[in-house]
C-alpha cells in the first residue's frame, strides 16, 4: 500500500497515507486538490474494474449512500474508477471502534448507551430511505475527533456481492462474526439484519466477547441459527434493548426505530458518559496500516450452509480434498476406458469375448481403487480428548483427514472442548478418512425456575435447587410489586447452562411521587392536584396577614419534595389574619394614639373629644381580644 502514496486519482485525489485494509479494497489518506481538503479514499480491487454487473451496481449504490444526510452516518463525496473503481468519503480522525477495542479498550454502559443510540438513530434514518447496510462490525463504526459515530459503507456489501454472486438480493454473508441468523441461513437481508448485528458489536464493545463466536465461521453461523442472542447481565440497563435486538426471528426482533425508543426509555437510568478516548487513534506518523480482522466475505458454498440442512462439521483440509479428486478422476478415466474398450471388442470379437474383456477389466478396475485405498498412509490418531477445538489443528496438520464436528453438552466443560473421539487415541487412521469429534458445547442446560413474586431469599433457594445461580438484584420500581419482591429474572431463555449466573430484577415498590405546587389555591383544587399523582391530602388551617382566607399558603413537604405512592401531604389554608388584642394608648395624644391602633390591625372610625388632647379611653378598652381590622373609638372627655 505505500507504493500508492503520492499517486493521484483522476488528477484530483493525491493519495498521501494508507489507513487499513480489508478484503475487497485498501483505504488511504487522500488530499482533494480541488477542495482543499482531507478524504478517506477507499480503493477496491483491480479486478473489480472489468465486473460490468459490479459496477453499475457500485455506481446505484454510491449514489443512493450519497443522499443520505445525517450525523452520524459518513457522508459520500465522491466516486470513479482510475485502474479500479474508488470511493471518496469524510476522513474521521478518531479511527474505528475496531481500533479502540483492539487497544483493550472496553465501552463503559453509559460510552455502550450514548453509542448504540447514534447508531440505531443512523439506522433508522436509513431503513426510511429503503437503505440497509448488511455488514454492520466494529470496523464499520468511525469517530471523528471528538468521539461522534459515523457509520461507513453503506451499500458497498451489496455491491460487493452481487459482484461475484448470483444470490437473491441481499443474500450475502458479509462478516461471519457480525452475520444475523438470516444471513447464516443464507436468506435476503433485511432492516432487522442491521439491528442484530449492532446488538452483537454492543456485546463485544463492554464485554470484549462476541456472543455465539466460535473457532471456525462455519461454527459460528450454525450456533447463529438455532436460539437468541444471550446478552450477558453485565449490560446493566442496557440488557433489555440489546436482548430485544438479539431475537432469532426478525419478526419477533426490534427495529431500528424501536431500539432507538427502547434506548431512550433507559436514558434516566444511565449516567453521562466518559469522552471516548479516541483523540490521536488514527496514527498516521508511520503510514502503519490496520488490516481488517473481521474482513467481509462474500457469499461461499464452503462456508454458508445451505438452508435445507444444518452442517455439523468443517472443511477437510486442502490435500485429503486433492486425494479424493484425484482418485475420482482416475475411477472415471478407468470407467471411461472400459467403456471404450468393451464398444471395441464388441466391433472386432463375439459375445464372449466381449464379456471376457469386461470381466478382466472390471476386475482391473475395482483392484486398482482397492489397492490405491490400501497404499494411502496411516496415521496414528492422538488424544484430542480434553484439548480445545482450536488446539486440534496443528496435532492433525498433514494427516489429511476430513475433521467432523458433532455438538454436545456436558457437565464440567467448557464450550469448544473436546469431549470425544472416534477412532479412538492410537488408533490408526488412513488418509482420507473421517475422524469424528465431539465437542462440548458448554454445561447441560437447566430448566430457570418461576420466581416471579418470590422474595430475593426465596428466589436464591429457588435456583439453587436448579442448579442456577441468583446474580446481584437489578432493582427496579414497580407499580403493582411490592418492595423486595422480585419481579422476574432478567433472561429470556426457559434453559440456560447449568451454573449460570440470573440476575433478578428486584421491586422498589411504586416510584416515589414529586408534591406539585399548590400554593394559591383552594384546598379542593389542591387536593385533586395531589390525588392525580396519588398523594392524600390533609387539610391544615393557619392565620396569615398575607394570604387571603381559604386560599392554600403551602404543603408540607413542600412542592418538588419525593413522596412514597399514596403517602400524606398537609395542605396549609389560609384562616385569615390572627385575633388582635387592643393596646393601651390612654395618656397619647389623639394622634399618636391612631398610629398605634393602625399598626396594630385596628381601624380608628372616631374621636369623642377635641383631637388635641390626651386620650382618656378606647371602645373597645384596653387588651380587649378583637378580631384584625376591627374599629376602635377614641375619648380624649371622659
Amino acid at each position: 500500500m505505500t507504493d500508492q502514496i503520492g499517486r493521484v486519482l483522476n488528477d484530483r485525489y493525491r493519495i498521501r497515507a494508507p489507513i487499513g485494509s480489508g478484503s475487497s479494497a485498501q483505504v488511504f489518506l487522500a488530499d482533494d486538490v480541488r477542495l482543499r481538503r482531507r478524504v478517506a479514499v477507499k480503493v477496491l480491487h483491480p479486478s473489480l474494474a472489468n465486473d460490468e454487473g459490479f459496477l453499475r451496481r457500485f455506481e446505484a449504490e454510491a449514489r443512493a449512500s450519497g443522499t443520505l444526510n445525517h450525523a452520524h452516518i459518513l457522508a459520500v463525496y465522491d466516486w470513479g474508477e482510475d485502474a479500479g473503481p474508488y470511493l471518496v468519503g469524510e476522513f474521521c480522525e478518531g479511527g474505528s471502534l475496531r481500533n479502540l477495542l483492539d487497544s483493550g479498550y472496553l465501552l463503559s454502559i453509559p460510552q455502550a448507551h450514548k453509542l448504540a443510540l447514534e447508531a440505531a438513530r443512523a439506522l433508522d434514518h436509513a431503513h426510511g430511505r429503503g437503505l440497509v447496510h448488511r455488514d454492520i462490525k466494529p470496523a464499520n463504526l468511525l469517530f471523528d475527533d471528538d468521539g461522534s459515530l459515523r457509520i461507513a459503507d453503506f451499500g458497498l456489501a451489496r455491491a460487493l456481492a452481487e459482484a461475484a454472486s448470483t444470490e437473491p438480493t441481499g443474500a450475502l454473508l458479509g462478516t461471519a462474526r457480525y452475520s444475523s441468523p438470516e444471513q447464516a441461513r443464507g436468506e435476503p437481508v433485511g432492516e432487522k439484519g442491521d439491528v442484530y448485528s449492532l446488538a452483537l458489536t454492543m456485546v463485544e464493545a463492554v464485554t470484549g466477547e462476541v456472543p455465539f463466536a466460535l473457532d471456525t465461521p462455519l461454527g459460528t453461523l450454525t450456533a447463529r441459527m438455532e436460539r437468541s442472542m444471550e446478552v450477558p447481565a453485565t449490560l446493566g440497563p442496557l440488557w433489555e434493548p440489546m436482548a430485544d435486538a438479539g431475537r432469532l426471528d426478525p419478526v419477533d426482533r426490534s427495529s431500528a426505530s424501536e431500539l432507538v425508543t427502547s434506548l431512550l426509555a433507559i436514558a434516566g437510568d444511565i449516567e453521562d458518559p466518559e469522552p471516548l478516548p479516541v483523540s490521536g487513534a488514527l496514527d498516521l506518523s508511520e503510514a502503519e496500516i490496520v488490516v481488517d480482522p473481521d474482513p467481509t466475505m462474500l457469499p461461499d458454498p464452503e462456508v454458508l450452509p445451505p438452508p435445507d440442512a444444518t452442517p455439523t462439521g468443517v472443511a477437510a483440509p486442502s490435500g485429503a480434498g486433492g486425494l479424493t479428486r484425484a482418485l475420482r478422476r482416475a475411477r472415471g478415466g478407468a470407467i471411461r476406458g472400459l467403456r471404450r474398450t468393451v464398444a471395441a471388442a464388441r466391433r472386432r470379437s463375439t459375445r464372449r469375448i466381449a464379456l471376457a474383456v469386461v470381466v478382466v477389466l472390471a476386475l482391473l478396475a475395482a483392484g486398482g481403487i482397492l489397492v490405491s485405498r490400501l497404499l494411502r498412509p496411516s496415521h496414528d490418531v492422538p488424544e484430542l480428548a480434553g484439548l480445545r477445538i482450536a488446539q486440534v489443528d496443528p496435532l492433525v496438520d498433514g494427516f489429511h483427514w476430513d475433521i467432523q464436528q458433532v455438538g454436545a453438552r456436558a457437565a464440567g466443560s467448557q464450550p469448544g472442548e473436546v469431549l470425544e473421539q472416534d477412532p479412538a487415541p492410537g488408533d490408526g487412521l488412513r488418509e482420507g478418512s473421517t475422524l469424528t469429534l465431539t465437542v462440548s458445547r458448554g454445561e447441560e442446560l437447566a430448566a430457570v425456575p418461576e420466581v416471579d413474586g418470590l422474595t430475593v431469599a426465596e428466589a436464591t433457594a429457588a435456583m439453587d435447587g436448579a442448579g442456577l445461580r441468583v446474580g446481584p438484584g437489578i432493582p427496579k420500581f414497580s407499580e403493582f410489586v411490592a418492595e423486595g419482591v422480585v419481579i422476574a429474572p432478567t433472561t429470556i431463555f426457559t434453559e440456560l447452562p447449568a451454573g449460570s449466573i440470573v440476575p433478578v430484577t428486584v421491586s422498589l415498590g411504586p416510584r416515589p411521587r414529586v408534591v406539585p405546587e399548590v400554593a394559591g389555591s383552594s384546598f379542593d383544587a389542591a387536593a385533586a392536584a395531589l390525588a392525580d399523582v396519588q398523594l392524600v391530602a390533609v387539610r391544615a388551617e393557619e392565620h396569615s396577614t398575607t394570604v387571603p382566607e381559604g386560599e392554600v399558603i403551602r404543603s408540607d413537604p413542600a412542592a418538588g419534595t419525593e413522596v412514597d405512592r399514596d403517602g400524606e401531604v398537609a395542605v396549609v389554608v389560609s384562616i385569615g389574619p390572627p385575633p388582635v388584642d387592643v393596646p393601651d394608648v390612654v395618656g397619647r395624644l389623639a394622634a399618636t394614639a391612631a398610629d398605634r391602633l393602625e399598626a396594630a390591625g385596628l381601624v380608628v372610625t372616631d374621636v369623642d373629644g377635641p383631637p388635641n388632647r390626651p386620650v382618656c379611653a378606647t371602645d373597645p378598652p384596653p387588651g380587649t381580644t378583637v378580631e384584625h381590622g376591627s374599629e376602635v373609638t377614641l375619648a380624649t372627655r371622659c
